[in-house]
């Protein structure tokens, strides 16, 4: 357990625009003693094996499905949304138990094998990091912590999640559910901080995941890159969706919408950008922009409606230079379109836009807020270059007939492309992706691979031939026959 730093840091509630929480950041010397006690407990966590580690985690998830209200009640005001707080919360058992099968069968133990050098046997172990650094965002504070901490924990490390300073109100009812499971209390603790946190988080782990934005993960793999520890970044991304003429365009209209306007947009994987045949280009805007009209803000009442409030105030700053320069340039705002200010929060209703190019920063530049922008194409080339045409490579969506789709699909650059949906990877955490160019580096954090970026291989190199000795080396011996 770890003691509140002294220095206080207020937190504004996206609702209400109100400053009316503090968190208490700790200090450097505060958080290398946290490191040192859960190094200490590392050991034996390790030692206790997969099994014995699944059973605590599933203990601990027994608690919070008991009682998720605090949890859930926390991030609820730290967003402004609920059924999307409840749902990161009721994440949790699937991926306890997700990682747990997983690791029954990765972490068993090798056989011994013998080494393509005759008379050398090889016995492969894997190691863990003992201490795991997580920095998550504010977006979904708590899922995107577990995502990195749950594989980290069943690998046998110890962990260290900082979320951000932002959606940070879960933190205490989450560490009050840890401490009742002592065990997991000595590998994990979840901490309250800034920035100055995170960089002091670097130099207290043995690797870092950071979720953020590409800005900072270039600081954050920098930091790691002088500590000699690996990191596993995933940063921002500028998801296209291209929807062919083999579409339903009041279908794909209606998922194209819900996958870039869930969570407010506020979502690295979120539809960003929309490239549509022009065949059904008509049909598709008429059928996306009556959908967009027919939403509603969950405001005053956060368990109606389907649209939050802007968490991050300077986010609605970005939103409106964006549509403002794409205004300018000859934009047309079909559907939303202006901030709106309700009890002291920032809200923006579902926001279309046609007549936009690619250069416009709306098409170019991350906008993590409800705004759809869109474009008629007239051949697949065109609509791939347009797709490709980002330094962002982290998803993307197709909408047409599946033989269709997915020869497109294996044309885009991005990581996961969900084909006739969009955003699919925030439902099938079991599937292994990368994300492409600025938009992360390191192994996967979904399937197998999330877990095992935790462990090291040590090999054991068994002698069972004539080991060599000095008369080997002698250069009279090295003459090369004629």
């Amino acid at each position: 357990m770890s003691t509140p730093g002294t220095r206080e840091m207020p937190v504004r509630n996206p609702r209400t625009g109100q400053d009316d929480y503090l968190i208490h950041p700790l200090d450097a010397a505060q958080l290398a003693g946290l490191a040192g006690r859960l190094r200490q407990a590392q050991p034996a966590w390790a030692a206790a094996g997969v099994a014995h580690r699944a059973q605590v985690l599933r203990q601990w998830v027994g608690l919070l499905a008991a009682d998720p209200a605090p949890v859930v009640d926390a991030l609820s005001i730290d967003t402004g949304r609920y059924r999307l707080a409840a749902s990161e919360m009721q994440s949790l058992r699937g991926l306890v138990e997700g990682y747990a099968g997983m690791a029954s069968a990765l972490l068993a133990p090798a056989a011994e094998r013998a080494s393509v050098v005759p008379g050398i046997g090889i016995d492969t172990g894997l190691v863990p990091y003992q201490l795991v650094g997580v920095i998550s965002p504010w977006n979904f504070p708590f899922l995107i912590s577990m995502l990195d901490a749950i594989p980290a924990l069943m690998a046998g490390c110890a962990v260290i999640v900082k979320p951000s300073e932002v959606t940070p109100r879960f933190i205490a009812p989450l560490m009050e559910s840890v401490r009742r499971v002592p065990e997991l209390a000595g590998v994990l603790a979840v901490i309250e901080g800034d920035g100055a946190s995170g960089a002091a988080l670097i130099e207290q782990v043995d690797i870092i995941c950071f979720t953020g934005s590409v800005a900072t993960g270039r600081k954050v793999g920098e930091a790691c890159a002088k500590n000699f520890i690996p990191s596993c970044l995933e940063l921002g991304g500028k998801d296209p969706a291209i929807v062919l003429a083999s579409a339903d365009p009041a279908q794909a209209a209606r998922v194209v919408l819900r996958a870039s306007v869930q969570a407010t947009g506020q979502a690295c994987q979120s539809l960003e950008r929309v490239y549509v045949q022009r065949p059904i280009y008509e049909p598709f805007m008429a059928a996306l922009t009556a959908a967009a009209r027919g939403t509603e803000l969950n405001y005053p009442d956060m368990h109606a409606g389907q649209v939050g409030p802007l968490i991050f105030a300077r986010q609605a700053a970005i939103i409106e230079a964006q549509l403002a320069e794409a205004r300018a340039r000859g934009a047309r705002v079909l559907t939303g379109g202006e901030i709106e200010h309700h009890g002291g929060g920032s809200w923006l209703r579902p926001t279309v836009v046609a007549d936009v190019s690619p250069d416009m920063q709306l098409m170019s530049e991350e906008t993590f807020g409800p705004v759809v922008p869109v474009m008629p194409f007239d051949d697949i080339d065109e609509a791939v270059r347009l797709a490709n045409d980002s330094r962002y490579g982290l998803s993307a969506a197709v909408f047409g007939a599946e033989a269709e789709a997915r020869a497109v699909a294996a044309r885009l650059d991005a990581g996961a492309i969900s084909i006739n949906d969009g955003g699919l990877t925030t439902e099938a955490f079991d599937a292994e992706k990368n994300s492409f160019k600025l938009s992360g580096m390191g192994p996967s954090r979904m399937g197998s691979s999330g877990l095992m970026r935790f462990l090291r291989k040590r090999a054991i190199l068994i002698q069972r031939g004539r080991a060599k000795v000095m008369e080997d080396l002698d250069e009279r011996g090295g003459r090369p026959a004629n």
